[in-house]
């Protein structure tokens, strides 16, 4: 594989090298759960988003993962479709529905998790603790700081 390296001006880049870093601890997670269950990236974001904060509609959880809502929407079907997430009408909302894990979702979830918990700590473990920390508040910064944005903005 080759390890050509970006236009000098582009590896300098913040944004960039936050982008590919990303791409690259998370295309390590994903190699994991696919293999092992059957999950992509995008289905596994919206388990966890669930497994952590219960029930939401496909527009909150394209606002909770900022992802765009067709690809929302069909790593929702397929997860309806393999019976680890269930649709329930959203009493608050009539227009909308309600996901939330099922009870072999719930199991998936908890295989994953410790897995991806397992990796997350081998990728950082060129981290020291107060390195680690500094860079979950960096990052948690970058991010208030970004903003607030629409699922509707989301879209490529």
């Amino acid at each position: 594989m080759s390890k050509r390296q970006p236009a000098p001006r582009l590896a300098d880049f913040l944004p960039y090298q936050l982008s590919v870093a990303s791409n690259a601890v998370s295309t390590r997670i994903a190699q994991q759960y696919r293999q092992r269950f059957g999950l992509k990236t995008t289905e596994w974001r919206i388990m966890a988003v669930l497994g952590d904060g219960g029930a939401q509609t496909q527009r909150e959880l394209s606002q909770l993962t900022l992802m765009d809502k067709v690809p929302v929407n069909r790593a929702c079907k397929r997860l309806e479709d393999r019976g680890l997430v269930r649709r329930t009408p959203n009493t608050r909302d009539g227009r909308s529905h309600l996901l939330e894990l099922t009870d072999e979702g719930w199991a998936v979830h908890g295989g994953v998790m410790p897995l991806a918990l397992k990796i997350e700590t081998e990728m950082f473990a060129v981290l020291n603790p107060e390195e680690r920390a500094a860079l979950h508040d960096m990052l948690h910064r970058i991010r208030e700081n970004a903003g607030d944005f629409d699922a509707e903005s989301l879209a490529d």
